[in-house]
């Protein structure tokens, strides 16, 4: 399969009666949003990204709870409105027209509210964030919602690289980023990677497999 089969693949998910909705899963740094951009710039204005990151919680609460420390571990996300949100994006011609989705802002680090519109001529939702797969009450709402959810995986050196440059990219020591690495991203990682047999189809930087060939 080429990048040409799996935007062919994401559009036959398109049915006539609803709007489909397409999630990628992964590790942090492992390529989800690369995907995800790819497709939807083939696809063109049929298809829109909308990400899960849109649904991390503020810092303010993630203070309140005592998991600022933890920022991007599952409970750091409000799971349940965003099964909310990929419900109301499965209508595909909505009451209120355009649907706004949340986004997130890496220079501030924060949810930002109505930033994604998502217009009635939208017949395909591209989403993907880590934990679509995970498989506990709260994310299985989400992973309900999906017509497929497909598993990005990368070279775990590589991967690692590219979240250390991230986070410097964005306002930590080399340091701090990487020490952020070890004690959050990593931990996630671990608990991302048992979810991938429960993919759809994984996707590699070898190109697409099924589940069980890995």
């Amino acid at each position: 399969m080429t990048v040409d089969d799996l935007v062919a693949r994401a559009r036959r998910l398109i049915r006539d009666d609803r709007r489909a909705l397409l999630g990628i899963a992964g590790a942090p740094g492992a390529g989800k949003t690369t995907l995800a951009l790819a497709l939807v710039e083939a696809l063109g204005p049929e298809a829109v990204h909308v990400p899960m990151d849109g649904f991390h919680l503020a810092d303010v609460e993630l203070e309140r709870l005592g998991r600022r420390d933890r920022k991007g571990a599952p409970d750091t996300f409000d799971a349940g409105g965003y099964a909310a949100l990929l419900a109301r994006l499965r209508v595909s011609d909505p009451p209120s027209g355009t649907i706004y989705a949340p986004a997130f802002d890496r220079e501030i680090e924060q949810p930002i509210a109505g930033s994604i519109p998502v217009a009635s001529s939208c017949r395909l939702v591209v989403s993907e964030g880590n934990y679509l797969l995970v498989d506990d009450p709260a994310w299985r709402a989400v992973r309900a919602r999906f017509d497929e959810v497909w598993f990005h995986g990368t070279d775990e050196v590589l991967r690692r690289m590219r979240l250390v440059e991230r986070h410097v990219r964005f306002g930590k020591s080399r340091d701090e980023a990487v020490a952020w690495v070890e004690a959050v991203d990593e931990p996630n990682a671990r608990l991302i990677e048992t979810t991938r047999p429960r993919a759809d189809l994984v996707v590699t930087e070898d190109g697409p497999t099924r589940p069980e060939d890995r």
